[in-house]
């Protein structure tokens, strides 16, 4: 089936989900973006923009967008959700009472369900059942960049691997390259955990420490990433590629990261609340940290920098005490015997 003759929804209409429209009806799919808010639908449909979120790009004309879920999946092949974490399981659960898509549900939200941590394909089974092909679509992309057509590298994780290349098939594009896999797990972690990881340099950087220390920051928190990915289950190479280090990467270094920009405020002495009202949209690391710390310690794991950054985001630690903590720790080798083997 050629990319043409699929009908893809896409479920939340903010700057991702937007952007992954506008991919999608370009590379000719047959497309419809959903959004909850029935004003911002209706702005969009009459200026063609997401005004809130992408306000310099223009929707391709054959974009569909609507607020009623249920005409956006009737007869669709592929459903792709593009909410916030808190919002997954009201949304899958909504998907399980319409006709499920015919090849399958896949997702680029990141992070855990909040308050019970599962990953977020523990939670589309709990509601969709296990005979529905699940993919998870993760890697280094802001939204504004794909939006304007600029180069960006992604990979879908399913374990069915003819979901998988469906998906990147739709998605693949001369400046969208979309790789696949099927450690849907270690992918997952790897999307969440970058939030966390990215505040610490932000937090840093807010603080002026330096090039070494970002660069510190980041390679340790790769070693973070890749213990806890193990203990899960997880494979190193999806730690060491698009889903891990790349997005790791981008979000602790490129400014357009909500997360990092959390840090950065929260580095220069800005109180968390006003950090995030100035952000103005949803910044997963803060819950996010919470549960990475409660798999964490549910795997007997230690990973300090995560800590850190979780007790800093509860307050209980300002940015100062807690890098005062961690260059207190004694040396130890850089990474524990057997880790990879």
């Amino acid at each position: 089936m050629s990319t043409a003759a699929l009908r893809v929804a896409v479920l939340g209409a903010g700057s991702w989900g937007t952007a992954l429209a506008m991919l999608l009806a370009r590379n000719g799919a047959s497309t419809t973006l959903w959004g909850r808010d029935p004003a911002q639908v209706a702005s969009m449909q009459q200026a063609r923009r997401n005004a809130r979120y992408l306000p310099d790009a223009e929707l391709p004309e054959t974009l569909a967008v609507t607020d009623d879920l249920g005409f956006a999946v009737v007869d669709c092949d592929v459903a792709l959700i593009v909410t916030p974490s808190h919002a997954f399981a009201e949304l899958v659960e909504r998907l399980s009472q319409l006709d499920p898509p015919r090849l399958g549900v896949a997702w680029a939200t990141k992070g855990f369900e909040p308050g019970s941590g599962r990953f977020l394909h523990e939670v589309a089974e709990r509601f969709l059942g296990i005979k529905v092909p699940l993919a998870v679509v993760t890697g280094p992309s802001f939204a504004r960049e794909v939006a304007a057509g600029l180069p960006t590298a992604v990979t879908v994780h399913s374990e069915s691997g003819a979901f998988a290349d469906q998906v990147a098939h739709l998605l693949h594009a001369p400046a969208f390259r979309a790789y696949t896999g099927s450690d849907v797990i270690g992918a997952e972690l790897g999307g969440a955990m970058k939030n966390v990881l990215a505040v610490a340099t932000g937090v840093a950087d807010g603080m002026q420490l330096g090039l070494n220390a970002r660069a510190g920051i980041i390679t340790r928190g790769i070693n973070e990433m890749l213990r806890l990915t193990i203990a899960i289950g997880g494979r190193a190479e999806t730690i060491m590629g698009l889903a891990g280090v790349g997005d790791l990467v981008l979000t602790c270094t490129g400014d357009l990261s909500r997360n990092r920009r959390l840090g950065l405020a929260l580095g220069r002495g800005v109180a968390l609340e006003d950090a995030i009202a100035e952000i103005g949209q949803v910044v997963e690391s803060v819950q996010t940290a919470n549960e990475v710390m409660r798999l964490a310690e549910r795997h007997s794991i230690e990973l300090p920098i995560s800590r850190e950054v979780q007790r800093v985001l509860a307050g209980e630690l300002t940015p100062h005490a807690a890098l005062r903590e961690l260059l207190a720790r004694s040396p130890k080798p850089e990474y524990p015997p057997g880790l990879f083997h």
